[in-house]
């Protein structure tokens, strides 16, 4: 007789369902720099998207959004903790689209979460929202949703690596002349780095948090003063 298979962690499935571009967070509207960073000419063509994301979507990845997750996830349960890292969050995005861009993000995904749910955690922590007494980040939501779907720490980190590098694919179909091939190109060569990534983010101890690209902040805040633009950010 043989064994019966193993049966299908209950986390994944959302996890996924919230990973997929047809959950609507409204991310897709924002490029996180890279369309001055196209402007200014550092990103041209598939080449230059995969050096992107190696020489700065990863890095900041792996000292700063990813660590700041897993801390967060472990002080989900306590809302002083919480509030506390959201507004550690909140300081230290210093481009004012950047941190717009986190806070839309994240309350999007917190209130569509409290429509499939009904998690009374979320809904609390909405009303902290609505109160003005926090901010929402998206950091902070992936964590609220980690705590709710009893999801690993690993797995909540990866999916949040993948959306990032993702995002970045998506938004390089409207800035730059490469096709959906060459975006998955670039994006399997990320994606290849993101064990490492999370692996190194691991080791990141609290009071060691930091990550800083001097060009991608730049380039940030260059966006709000643009003549045209595709992104919100």
């Amino acid at each position: 007789m043989e064994p019966e298979p193993p049966a299908i962690s209950a986390w994944l499935p959302q996890l996924l369902q919230t990973a997929d571009p047809l959950f609507p967070t409204g991310a897709y509207a924002h490029s996180f720099g890279l369309e001055e960073m196209v402007r200014l000419g550092v990103v041209r063509d598939e080449a230059g998207l995969a050096s992107f994301m190696t020489d700065h979507l990863l890095p900041q990845l792996a000292g700063w959004d990813l660590p700041a997750l897993r801390f967060a996830i472990a002080v989900a349960a306590d809302t002083t903790e919480l509030l506390a890292l959201d507004r550690e969050v909140h300081a230290w995005k210093l481009p004012t689209e950047t941190r717009g861009a986190s806070i839309q993000i994240g309350v999007r995904r917190i209130r569509t979460l409290c429509l499939t749910s009904g998690n009374p955690a979320l809904s609390a922590y909405d009303e902290l929202i609505r109160s003005r007494l926090a901010h929402g980040h998206h950091i902070i939501a992936t964590a609220l949703q980690a705590l709710i779907h009893s999801c690993p720490v690993e797995a909540a980190l990866f999916s949040y690596g993948y959306q990032s590098c993702a995002g970045a694919c998506t938004a390089a179909l409207k800035l730059i002349r490469i096709g959906q091939e060459g975006t998955q190109r670039a994006l399997t060569s990320a994606l290849r780095q993101l064990p490492q990534t999370v692996k190194d983010s691991l080791k990141v101890e609290r009071d060691c948090m930091g990550s800083f690209s001097p060009i991608l902040e730049i380039a940030s805040m260059r966006h709000a003063m643009a003549d045209e633009r595709l992104f919100i950010s």
